[in-house]
C-alpha cells in the first residue's frame, strides 16, 4: 500500500533521515518509535509532502507520490493527525469536523458521518457547539484524530497522538485506535510511548539519529532488550 524507500531528508542542508525503508499493508497498524530528535516526525512530514526526498522514493499503491504537496497527497486517500493537533480554535466542534469532510468510496476504508463519529467518540458529541480553544488537551486529540476521519481516509497517519496526554486519555486512544484496526484502517503510527506501539501495532520500525535501527513484529520488539535499553528507555 505505502512503500517508503531509502528516502534522504534535509531541513535546509541539515542532513535529517538517512537511508529510511519501510512499508504499509492495507489493514495494518505499523508504529515508528524512537526517542525525541531520531527522524520519527521528519519521516511522517517527508511522507505527507511537507519536505522532499533528495533521494529516495515513496509510492503509494504503486503510485510514485515523492514531490507531491500536502493537499495532493490528502487527495490519494492520507489522513494526517499532526503532533501539534491542528484543529481551529475559533471553530465548534462540529464545523472542525465538517469543514473538510469527504464521502467515502473505493478509496477510503469506510463511510465516516457524524453520527459515527460521535459514536466512536462520545465525548465530543456532549462538545458539539464548544469552540477548539475551550477544549482539553485530551478533547482536542480525539477532535484531531475524528476529523482526519471525516476525510474517509485509506491510510491514517498519527503523529505522538498520546503525547503529554493523561493515562486515562492514552487509554481511549488506544481503544479508538484498536477499534479503527479491526475495521481494517490502515495506520502509520509514530509514537514514543513503547505501551501505546505494542498495544495496537502489527509490526515496528525503530528509529536513531535518523536511520531505521529495528524492524519486527511485537515479539521480536518485546524480546529484544538491546533496542529497548539502547534505542527507547528514558
Amino acid at each position: 500500500m505505502l512503500e517508503v524507500e531509502k528516502i534522504h531528508s534535509y531541513y535546509g542542508e541539515s542532513h535529517i533521515l538517512h537511508n529510511v525503508s519501510l512499508y504499509v499493508r492495507q489493514g495494518e497498524v505499523v508504529c515508528v518509535l524512537g526517542r525525541n530528535g531520531a527522524g520519527k516526525t521528519t519521516t511522517i512530514l517527508t511522507v505527507m509532502g511537507y519536505l522532499q526526498p533528495r533521494p529516495g522514493r515513496i509510492r503509494y499503491n504503486d503510485r510514485d507520490i515523492a514531490g507531491l504537496p500536502p493537499y495532493a497527497v490528502a487527495r490519494l486517500g492520507f489522513g494526517f493527525v499532526p503532533q501539534e493537533r491542528g484543529i481551529f480554535p475559533s471553530l465548534t466542534v462540529r464545523e472542525n469536523l465538517t469543514v473538510f469532510a469527504r464521502r467515502g468510496g473505493e478509496r477510503g476504508a469506510g463511510d465516516w458521518t457524524l453520527p459515527r463519529i460521535f459514536d466512536v467518540f462520545p465525548a465530543l458529541r456532549t462538545r458539539e457547539r464548544n469552540l477548539g480553544f475551550r477544549l482539553s488537551g485530551g478533547e482536542q486529540q480525539m477532535l484531531s484524530i475524528a476529523r482526519a476521519l471525516m476525510l474517509n481516509p485509506a491510510l491514517l497517519l498519527l503523529d505522538e497522538p498520546s503525547e503529554g496526554l493523561a493515562p486515562m486519555i492514552v487509554q481511549q486512544i488506544i481503544e479508538v485506535l484498536a477499534r479503527l484496526k479491526s475495521e481494517g484502517l490502515a495506520i502509520l503510527l509514530v509514537e514514543q510511548s513503547l505501551r501505546t506501539a505494542l498495544a495496537v501495532g502489527d509490526r515496528h520500525y525503530v528509529m536513531n539519529k535518523g536511520e531505521i535501527c529495528f524492524s519486527g513484529s511485537s515479539a521480536e520488539l518485546k524480546g529484544n532488550d538491546f533496542v529497548l535499553r539502547n534505542y527507547l528507555s528514558v
